[in-house]
């Protein structure tokens, strides 16, 4: 009864429970010593050298996140624990921002404090402070632009595209947001006109935010070369007869691999990007039903096998053990909340449709089907470049949410 009357009654209970979050965090960072690999060990090489005046890449990834990164170097010094320092900023800023999301749109206080609590103390937002990863970065800016939209902020759309801009740069899928504003306002707004000028004014923006970086690519490359040119290689290592589990691997493995080419090996980054491409296009062209195949395989790999506390804990002193403990542990969370998340956002999406059909869709509720809408254009670009654990973390808030609505009693009236 007192712990009821605690979540329900007291005033200081975001504040508690963001002192809570951010205490675990630390903790988790200060008593897990994990060593960055793989992708994480490259950006967090690639912001040490973007700290001490060196080239910010070679064109063959985003590096958005390292140019921040970097900056902070800058300032702090460069130092794994400095990295993780920057974590916990922006995991309190995702509370911020996130309380503001909530406490905006038209929620009940107890379905508010409780999504809050869910957001703040899933594992993932507390074990990701010690990785140097982008999803943290790219994560709190798109909370912050859902801040933004639902708010009467002058000028809005092009804020909204200024953060759009800079999060493509994190990851360059993040361009095709325009698109969900577009979708959201003709469904729930109604306005044609209006529609495409907010999203078009998202677009420019944000093109507009990327250009200096797409220019500078273009410089150093000698031919037109956008945000990344990692494009190529992610699509032709995932999609192509050797690959079983919708996963990375070897690209050499590939049967005939380009590259294993002469003209693979003299070609330059934007060169490679395009043959990898094109010879991915041509094998899905191919095999349609082996791509589709490995299309659910990947969305597996990203929304049921929360692989990724592995990354948190490598070259720590953790054991295999508690490795194995932890993992079991942290995904039958994940897939507590994920699997019924996913089931009402399949279900919502009927009642989309038959709003659609019936031409009510300004009944719908505007924050689940934005939350839906970011769900599948997140599941598309899944669906076709890789799956790993990892880039689920983008969407625990709109799983939370959806979870949250997924276990209370719904009526078809509700929506």
């Amino acid at each position: 009864m007192n712990i009821k009357k605690f979540i329900f009654k007291n005033e200081n209970y975001y504040k508690i429970v963001m002192i809570l979050g951010m205490i675990l965090c630390i903790l988790w960072i200060l008593l897990v010593d994990t060593k960055p690999y793989s992708d994480f060990d490259y950006y967090y090489r690639l912001s040490v050298d973007i700290a001490n005046g060196l080239p910010w890449g070679d064109t063959y990834t985003s590096v958005g996140y390292c140019m921040l990164l970097g900056g902070v170097f800058k300032l702090l010094g460069s130092g794994l624990f400095k990295a993780k320092l920057f974590n916990l900023f922006l995991t309190f800023a995702s509370y911020i921002l996130f309380y503001g999301v909530i406490k905006k749109i038209n929620l009940k206080e107890r379905d508010r404090k409780i999504i809050f609590a869910l957001f703040v103390f899933i594992p993932n937002n507390i074990f990701y402070n010690s990785l140097v990863a982008t999803e943290s970065l790219f994560t709190t800016i798109l909370i912050f632009i859902t801040f933004i939209y639902f708010r009467d902020i002058k000028h809005k759309y092009f804020y909204i595209g200024l953060l759009v801009g800079l999060n493509a740069l994190v990851k360059p899928f993040f361009i095709a947001y325009f698109f969900v504003i577009l979708l959201l306002e003709l469904l729930i707004e109604k306005k044609i006109i209006a529609s495409i000028k907010n999203s078009l004014i998202v677009l420019i923006v944000c093109a507009i935010t990327i250009a200096p970086w797409i220019y500078r690519n273009t410089k150093l490359i000698g031919q037109y070369t956008c945000i990344s040119n990692n494009k190529g290689i992610v699509l032709y290592i995932n999609n192509n007869s050797q690959n079983k589990m919708g996963r990375w691997m070897p690209a050499d493995q590939v049967e005939n691999s380009i590259v294993k080419t002469e003209e693979y090996k003299k070609a330059n980054m934007t060169q490679k990007n395009k043959m990898l491409t094109n010879a991915a296009k041509k094998w899905i062209k191919s095999h349609p039903m082996k791509f589709i195949e490995l299309g659910f395989k990947r969305l597996c790999n990203v929304y049921f096998l929360g692989d990724d506390i592995l990354y948190s804990t490598h070259g720590s002193n953790i054991s295999s053990a508690a490795e194995a403990n932890l993992f079991a542990f942290t995904n039958s969370i994940r897939n507590v909340i994920f699997v019924p998340a996913i089931i009402y956002i399949l279900i919502y999406s009927m009642a989309i449709l038959k709003a659609i059909w019936k031409r009510k869709t300004h009944l719908l509720n505007k924050y689940t089907v934005y939350n839906i809408i970011l769900f599948y254009m997140f599941t598309c670009v899944y669906f076709i470049t890789e799956g790993q654990g990892r880039y689920a973390f983008p969407e625990i808030f709109i799983m939370i949410y959806c979870f949250y609505y997924s276990i209370k009693p719904l009526t078809y009236r509700s929506y």
